[in-house]
């Protein structure tokens, strides 16, 4: 049904919300009120600015300990880039990749050991996937049943577990502001940009296409 009066009448734009930063000092107590595994997974968050999804599915051979680097493949809009590792996680993040390997050895003992691949990946190259190399940084405790192939493997660390050890850290910390793991991503951004680096690094870092966005 037409509505005549409405004629000419713009729609107004939905709000745009500011995100949450945390300050240095809360990202600081909210770090140190974690422990272990998700501790590990937030305090690169807030080092590196990847996206949730991008450090849980982050693959052995994508973290170059000599350049301090961590390589993203594949992020938002399909593209790959590369990210600073911070020195303080170097040693941290060795420890996981050594607890990945013996995983992947008991999997590979046990008759399982293949992670699922990029598509295009499975296809060239179809025995890559129990390569070392092609392991998650943060495999899951157990291994389950891919609904997709029935195929059974190690999936990632479960978001969730993270999402509750962030809530049960901001409640210890005593940090008023409502926060989620892409908090932290916003909070390297803004900390680097106090700092003095540029908008286009920072654009860089964070995979952003356009600038504005950044």
């Amino acid at each position: 049904m037409e509505l005549p009066w409405l004629d000419g009448v713009t729609r107004a734009k939905r709000p745009r919300r500011v995100p949450t930063v945390l300050s240095r000092e809360e990202a600081k107590r909210l770090l140190a009120a974690m422990e272990g595994r998700p501790w590990l997974i937030a305090s690169l968050l807030y080092g590196t600015g990847m996206r949730l999804m991008e450090c849980l599915r982050l693959r052995v051979k994508d973290v170059d300990f000599e350049r301090h680097e961590v390589i993203v493949r594949e992020g938002k809009g399909g593209k790959d880039r590369r990210t600073m590792l911070p020195r303080l996680l170097v040693e941290p993040m060795q420890r996981e990749i050594e607890r990945a390997r013996l995983l992947h050895q008991q999997d590979l003992h046990a008759g399982h050991g293949e992670t699922r691949l990029p598509h295009a990946r499975a296809r060239k190259y179809p025995l890559a996937g129990r390569d070392f190399g092609w392991q998650f940084v943060f495999p899951s405790g157990k291994r389950s049943r891919d609904p997709l192939d029935g195929i059974e493997r190690r999936h990632h660390f479960d978001d969730a577990i993270l999402a509750r050890a962030l809530k049960q850290a901001r409640l210890t910390a005593g940090i008023a502001k409502p926060l989620s793991a892409h908090t932290l991503r916003h909070s390297f951004a803004t900390h680097l940009l106090e700092a003095g680096h540029d908008l286009r690094t920072i654009q860089e870092l964070l995979g952003h296409k356009d600038v504005a966005t950044t």
